[in-house]
């Protein structure tokens, strides 16, 4: 077995449904797809995930289990399955171009000392994810990503440090911090380190082990040539007073694990000030947002890219949820050249399929469109249709009645 992909699911059944699909073909563009596993683990869902995977994905070892493990444990449960010579962890709230696994293998198999890679990710709305590419969570890092002033000086090697800001995004490179959404890992090298520690519950995980992996003598990588969407990004808002808890627990945990005591203190008294700093800025966010309130919208321009049959399905879905005032349809992307008058919708609803639109296509066309359109995706065959228009907020579902 040359592949293994680990998806952690816990509660997501359609963005789940929709990664599913995207995977498959880009397992299918790999050159031995018969060498390649999807094992999915599920943490207790609560949303009804087992019943509706009952009769579906044949092919994908599913994994259900009464107790949620947090990310860590139920990712190290399921790596005690699985028998690829790379593991790949992916997250369920993400779509992949049918490209990058065989790109993203291929690239890393092709590094000398290589030992772990990372990929480029986009937001629901078409935005570079930061979190794609890190430098080490030093003192002064944590400090200036927790302060805000990181998004003062997105490009300084020194600010920006936590987000290796001064690497560009369409370059691969060397780096330290790989994300978990996406961390493809060659399994010797899991061997010799162990997998996620499992004293972090949620964050750092990704952190600490992509620290392990250098420490043990190889190299991390950021791969530019692939791109796949992460919908949620870093799935909690982080302006949130529970956010900066959470990642002040996790860095508590990786400091006093690979720092001495001395170097720990003034770790941890920095993120303490930078935490004042964060919620003073957070405050001042939400009083503007409680302010300025955007209208809510009384009319639904809808445009639809699909073929006959994906619109049908398309349209029967939102049948449950509202009527578009105005609905118009094309059957490939093509259609929407330069000239095309995005403004005269308000969401664009894509179905990908193996006749039509690539996945490919679809993060191509999510990083072009126009801010304030939302994008839609539907995966041909399936049940839902996901979105997100933002990284800090849960993405949005529209699926048929079961």
């Amino acid at each position: 077995m040359h592949l293994s992909v680990i998806i952690v699911n816990y509660n997501v059944k359609f963005f789940l449904e929709q990664c599913l699909y995207s995977l498959l073909k880009a397992i299918d563009n790999l050159p031995s797809p018969a060498d390649a596993e999807v094992i999915v683990f599920d943490n207790a869902s609560s949303d009804g995930s087992r019943a509706f995977f009952l009769n579906k994905f044949q092919g994908v070892q599913f994994i259900w289990h009464g107790e949620n493990l947090g990310f860590a444990k139920a990712n190290n449960r399921a790596l005690s399955f699985a028998r690829g010579k790379y593991i790949l962890f992916l997250n369920p709230d993400t779509i992949l171009s049918e490209d990058a696994l065989y790109k993203s293998v291929h690239f890393l198999e092709s590094q000398s000392g290589g030992g772990a890679l990372g990929i480029r990710m986009i937001d629901g709305s078409g935005n570079f994810l930061p979190e794609s590419k890190r430098g080490f969570p030093s003192p002064a890092a944590s400090f200036y990503k927790l302060s805000g002033l990181i998004h003062l000086f997105p490009s300084s090697k020194k600010i920006a440090t936590y987000y290796a800001g001064h690497l560009s995004e369409h370059e691969s490179n060397e780096i330290d911090v790989l994300s978990g959404a996406y961390m493809l890992v060659k399994k010797e090298v899991l061997d010799k380190t162990g997998g996620f520690d499992e004293a972090f519950f949620m964050y750092g995980e990704d952190i600490d082990l992509s620290y392990r992996i250098q420490k043990a003598g190889y190299k991390n990588f950021y791969f530019a040539d692939s791109t796949i969407i992460h919908f949620k990004g870093e799935s909690t808002n982080q302006n949130s007073a529970r956010y900066v808890r959470i990642f002040y627990q996790a860095m508590n945990i990786f400091v006093h694990k690979h720092f001495n005591t001395a170097s720990s203190w003034w770790y941890i008294a920095f993120i303490k000030v930078a935490i004042l700093l964060s919620g003073v800025l957070s405050f001042v966010k939400r009083s503007v947002a409680s302010v300025v309130k955007p209208r809510p919208k009384t009319k639904l321009q809808t445009l639809i890219v699909a073929s006959k049959h994906d619109e049908e399905n398309i349209v029967s879905i939102l049948s449950s949820y509202k009527t578009p005032e105005r609905k118009i349809t094309f059957e490939n992307l093509d259609s929407l050249d330069n000239n095309f008058e995005y403004s005269l919708y308000d969401e664009i609803i894509i179905a990908a399929s193996s006749t039509g639109v690539a996945y490919k296509d679809v993060i191509t066309f999510l990083q072009q469109v126009p801010s304030g359109v939302a994008v839609k995706i539907h995966s041909s065959g399936s049940s839902s249709i996901v979105c997100s228009d933002s990284k800090a907020a849960n993405g949005d579902v529209l699926h048929a009645t079961v």
